[in-house]
């Protein structure tokens, strides 16, 4: 290969390989890519720095260091005095020539379990606007307060708070032992909670450190997808149950199929959001003691209720202490937070901490100091007594709309907590091509169909977020979604 070819071929790839990089990453990239791909087979001698930088318009002192840097590599090798040649490191063999190389085809590398999980995957990629649940406005969050404990824990050098921890930050977990006693009537030491990286995290944990592959797990039906999905790559078995308007209706345990895991939202179940009753609850609770199973309880928006009556968490009515219960700051405070806490039985607190520093090590520290600070000083009950009158009001606005437009053609249940509203439709209909044609419209909501895991008993209807939604906008956007519900109504009863 003489040199003119050389330099035409560098010129087209650093051509191909400009979109807004530096000269030198550029050029680095694109005499690589001539090399890996065959273009430049090893022993080829490059053009002299002096030479190609003429060519291509741009210093010698640029070019020197990119043949540096592919020296350094292994792509290429310099001979002294004499010319820089493509190393023969890189095989002729098994270089592939340049066009012929095909990337697989998108999943077909995947283990079964990844396979698993990215055909059950759910979650939206839009996260704002009409009618997206389970986001709340985090234009009210007061981040001035927030960005002032960031600053203050970080200006003050605290060394401690860059290191990893073993559970989480002490006075975080003291200052959620004090709340969880005050708000959900707990009583739970600090040791027996741990601070992760969202409910996902938390979920796994107890999957991982509860379970085998091919346990039982009792999921609600419609229930949290993210849940089902978390679980399954677990290789767990997953049991659907029933929700009805008292919550999840657990069966009579048949011999040799008692479930180990059951994961239920009994304060504000998602998505209908019935509230278990009380029968309910103890009916789990001692199917759980009898079978030896763990139930999770998720309490994922309870600080966001309309209603002037706490209710008392499952966990704290386990006497036989078979209940771990998750909660979250994505709802009460903003979801890139990423902070979640699992209070955990005294008898498995040190083996769920040693489990969570081994899996996933622990860190960030700092926004864990400062959001002990931001619960201890009361930010936290005053940001929440705001938003719950802001978010009632728009559930308000949104239920109205609904049903002045809908009356008779859907109806709802729970409302009572959270940031979304469940709509079933009375004349069934296809909910995921009709969420389809709201998008088109410029309108989000969740399928209700895409909750149920047993088709036996899957039903229709919308899943409405209002939380991040202005009041005055929501009335337009909910008529825009009736006019495609009513068009869809109709085409179903042709």
């Amino acid at each position: 290969m003489n040199t003119p070819n050389q330099i035409t071929l560098i010129r087209q790839r650093f051509e191909r390989e400009s979109s807004g990089r530096k000269l030198r990453t550029t050029l680095y990239l694109a005499i690589r890519h001539l090399i890996l791909d065959g273009a430049l087979p090893p022993g080829t001698p490059l053009p002299a720095t002096r030479v190609l930088a003429d060519e291509l318009g741009f210093s010698r002192s640029t070019l020197v260091r990119v043949y540096e840097q592919l020296v350094v590599e292994g792509y290429l090798q310099s001979r002294g005095g004499a010319s820089t040649i493509v190393s023969d490191a890189i095989p002729a063999a098994s270089a592939t020539k340049a066009g012929v190389f095909e990337l697989p085809r998108p999943g077909a590398s995947l283990s079964l379990r990844g396979k698993e999980i990215a055909r059950n995957a759910n979650s939206s990629r839009i996260q704002g606007g009409a009618f997206v649940p389970g986001v709340p406005d985090v234009g009210l969050f007061p981040f001035p307060t927030w960005r002032r404990l960031l600053s203050k824990n970080v200006r003050f050098e605290q060394r401690h708070l860059a290191r990893y921890s073993q559970g989480g930050y002490g006075p975080l977990k003291v200052a959620l032992a004090n709340y969880l006693r005050a708000s959900r009537m707990m009583s739970c030491t600090p040791q027996q909670i741990l601070i992760l990286n969202g409910s996902h995290q938390a979920i796994d944990l107890c999957a991982r450190m509860l379970c085998d592959p091919g346990d039982r797990v009792w999921m609600e039906d419609p229930g949290y997808w993210g849940a089902r999905n978390v679980l399954r790559a677990n290789g767990l078995s997953l049991v659907p149950i029933p929700v009805d308007e008292e919550g999840i209706n657990p069966p009579e345990v048949t011999p040799g199929e008692d479930p180990r895991l059951m994961f239920v939202s009994p304060s504000s179940q998602y998505p209908t959001g019935v509230v278990m009753s009380l029968t309910r609850r103890l009916r789990l609770l001692e199917q759980a003691e009898a079978s030896g199973a763990w139930i999770i309880e998720d309490d994922y928006d309870n600080e966001i209720r309309y209603h002037p009556h706490t209710i008392g968490a499952l966990f704290g009515q386990s006497r036989a202490q078979r209940v771990l219960y998750l909660g979250t700051f994505s709802k009460a405070m903003f979801p890139g937070l990423r902070l979640a806490y699992l209070v955990v039985p005294e008898y498995l607190a040190e083996s769920f901490a040693i489990g969570n520093a081994e899996l996933y090590r622990e860190g960030r520290m700092i926004e864990q100091a400062a959001l002990a600070e931001f619960i201890d000083a009361g930010h936290l009950g005053a940001h929440l007594k705001r938003v719950r009158n802001i978010y009632q009001e728009r559930r308000n606005v949104l239920h109205t709309a609904i049903e002045s437009r809908l009356q008779g053609a859907v109806s709802t249940t729970g409302g009572m907590a959270g940031l979304h509203l469940p709509y079933f439709f009375k004349t069934p209909i296809d909910d995921v091509a009709l969420a389809s044609d709201a998008l088109d419209a410029g309108i989000v909501f969740r399928p209700l169909s895409m909750y149920y895991d047993d088709i036996r008993h899957r039903r229709t209807g919308m899943v409405l977020g209002f939380a991040a939604v202005p009041s005055e906008a929501i009335d337009a956007a909910a008529g825009r979604l009736c006019g495609i519900v009513e068009r869809h109504l109709k085409a179903s009863a042709r």
